[in-house]
């Protein structure tokens, strides 16, 4: 597809990225903050280019040092400084790869996020499984797992949205193994290393997950959770209609699934002051569509209310966003608590997602309980 960006006010930008970088809000999760501000303050346009040289530059020394850190021995230098890699890179390949020189951002990404990954407790596991793809699609499916050795877990399978992918959000992963999970992560249809691009019925890929999890004596696959963030709480919220007999609950945190995907909310989202930037190239990246108006038309049938999919038996589920966001229409959460079985709702002040002090302790809380761990 294109990957000509939309014209932007690049001091304004850079405003925004400062704000964002003092908030850790996307994509400063998790980065090192000089780093990031110096990068930040270097930037002369979203250029897609230039934006990805200069986050590329600014992770650099960190690569150099992990390596060092490696060289002696130092576990927790390596790991720190592989991981600042990773968020600068990241902050390269953001929103979405959609020029050569975000793609390499990206795959420079994952090489560093894998690599700290390896010095985490418990540590990273990459693994691989078959995936009987269509033709054109992909052969197999990459995800996460961090697992405690020992016992028998309950899991919790965790994806975002269009921009946030399997590598962002350690902390959630963290608070996650604490709290008695596995730790899964992958990414949603369309985006990262997913097999497929998001279809009416792309969530035939997380089949084989399941069926893996059913081979693994460590893990409980009677417990299974998951939790789709932003886009990817639709996947989630299809995924508890379509698989109620794996998931033994859901949370839709923040996705559309009826009005979302309609022309006249897409055109209006567009420009979404909540968003970044460059959101109709990073929608329409998902679903492999070569303009905005294509990925409009891709998606006019991914209605789960046109789908009929709403009224099925399903897994329990929790819906959480904020009460004013400008990205996912907030009709979409009422229309879901229409239909089907009673559900769980918390909606917060704020934009889109509801982030708060509340938030996520709120999300963590919810699924403990349904796994039987609270």
């Amino acid at each position: 597809m294109s990957s000509a960006t939309s014209e932007i006010d690049i001091e304004a930008l850079k405003r925004n990225l400062h704000e964002r970088l003092e908030t850790h809000k996307a994509p400063f999760h998790g980065v090192d903050h000089h780093a990031a501000a110096a990068a930040i303050d270097a930037l002369r346009s979203n250029e897609p280019a230039h934006w990805a040289e200069t986050w590329s530059r600014a992770a650099l020394p960190f690569e150099e040092a992990a390596q060092r850190c490696e060289a002696t021995g130092d576990r927790t230098g390596a790991r720190d400084a592989y991981l600042n890699a990773y968020g600068l890179l990241h902050a390269g390949r953001f929103p979405s790869p959609t020029h050569p020189a975000k793609w390499a951002c990206y795959l420079r990404s994952v090489r560093n996020f894998r690599a700290a990954g390896a010095y985490f407790d418990p540590p990273l596991e990459v693994i691989t499984i078959p995936f009987a793809g269509r033709a054109g699609e992909g052969t197999q499916i990459t995800f996460y797992i961090r697992r405690r050795a020992g016992t028998k877990q309950p899991v919790v399978i965790r994806w975002g949205g269009v921009d946030t992918w399997k590598e962002e959000r350690t902390d959630y992963n963290e608070a996650m193994l604490a709290a008695g999970f596995a730790s899964i992560n992958i990414d949603m249809p369309g985006v990262g290393e997913a097999p497929v691009l998001g279809s009416v019925d792309a969530e035939r890929q997380y089949g084989p997950l399941f069926d893996w999890i059913r081979t693994q004596p460590d893990l409980d696959a009677a417990r299974v959770v998951v939790i789709g963030m932003s886009y990817g709480g639709y996947w989630a919220t299809k995924i508890a209609h379509t698989y109620p007999d794996r998931v033994v609950a859901a949370v839709n945190w923040g996705g559309g699934i009826d009005r979302f995907f309609t022309r006249e909310w897409n055109l209006r989202s567009a420009s979404a002051p909540s968003y970044l930037m460059d959101l109709s190239l990073t929608r329409a990246r998902t679903v492999g569509a070569a303009t905005y108006d294509e990925y409009i038309e891709r998606v006019r049938d991914f209605s789960l209310v046109a789908q009929g999919v709403l009224d099925r038996p399903h897994a329990p589920m929790l819906i959480v966003n904020g009460r004013d966001d400008q990205q996912v229409p907030f009709d979409d959460m009422l229309v879901l608590l229409e239909h089907g079985a009673p559900k769980a709702a918390r909606f917060f002040p704020g934009g889109h997602m509801g982030y708060g002090p509340d938030t996520f302790p709120t999300v963590l809380a919810w699924v403990k309980q349904k796994a039987g761990l609270a």
